[in-house]
């Protein structure tokens, strides 16, 4: 399993997180999702069936910003 690991901004509350959450369980190939609310941070845990510009499209659609 590949894991990449992002600082965001613009987590801002707990719905957001779980918007992330939901957003990045849909992708296939997504096997682990860690959000840390507190210091706005991802983790994402995928296989070969996922490409890491799909995961950051998706962090970005819901409206966090990759620093």
């Amino acid at each position: 399993m590949n894991r990449v690991h992002y600082n965001i901004s613009g987590l801002q509350n707990a719905q957001m997180k779980t918007q992330v959450e939901n957003a990045l369980e849909k992708l296939d190939g997504v096997q682990m999702v860690n959000v840390d609310f507190q210091r706005g941070s991802i983790e994402v845990g995928y296989n070969e069936f996922t490409e890491e510009s799909e995961i950051k499209q998706c962090i970005e659609h819901v409206g966090c910003e990759i620093e």
